[in-house]
């Protein structure tokens, strides 16, 4: 079997990759394209008025979007995290998709939703596992000057520091107040006050 790089299509992407398309077009492109999104959301340069309709002044918005482009692709450190960032992520996203379409296997015909009061636990549970995802990928990615990372650090740190009293009481305060959280939740409240008989209807 042939690998990629002995290919045809295998030898496109290294060529892409020795000119630099994934090292500084492509950055340069996400970079523009969501800089751009969020000054034309949020507005911060100012409106111009055209024919009577309110819009966000593009020409500023695309130029100072163009030059954080600029500014990321010159940083080669920055440019590696969102290389690596993108891919963990990507990844992530994938992982979510198989774990829907598992699923899927056993769930009645029609599609899944995870819309609804009744579905709210799902939600915000999936929700949790990505956003804790999300910041280990970026904890892994950023690399201290020694070369490991912020993640490699801070586990090597709690092992080293799990038996010492002060550890064990900032962990059990934060078991104590995600408890709180949890229990003092309106939904929550308003769920376990309710009579058996109501909780059946």
């Amino acid at each position: 079997m042939q690998t990629m790089a002995q290919t045809l299509f295998g030898n496109v992407i290294v060529f892409l990759e020795q000119i630099g398309v994934y090292d500084v077009v492509l950055p340069f492109i996400m970079v523009f394209t969501i800089m751009f999104a969020i000054l034309e959301k949020t507005r911060v340069f100012g409106t111009e008025k055209v024919k009577g309709e309110l819009f966000p002044k593009k020409n500023i918005n695309s130029l100072v979007a163009f030059c954080v482009a600029f500014f990321v692709v010159a940083s080669s450190q920055l440019v590696e995290v969102i290389l690596n960032v993108s891919a963990r992520v990507v990844l992530l996203l994938l992982l979510s998709v198989f774990f829907l379409l598992l699923i899927g296997s056993f769930h009645a015909e029609g599609p899944i939703s995870l819309e609804g009061e009744e579905k709210k636990g799902w939600r915000t549970g999936l929700i949790t596992v990505m956003f804790i995802g999300v910041v280990l990928i970026f904890l892994y990615t950023l690399k201290l000057p020694s070369g490991i990372s912020w993640l490699e650090f801070g586990l090597y740190w709690l092992e080293r520091n799990i038996s010492s009293g002060a550890v064990a009481s900032v962990l059990t305060l934060l078991g104590l107040a995600f408890f709180m959280f949890y229990i003092t939740q309106p939904g929550h409240i308003g769920e376990c006050a309710k009579k058996p008989e109501e909780k059946k209807k």
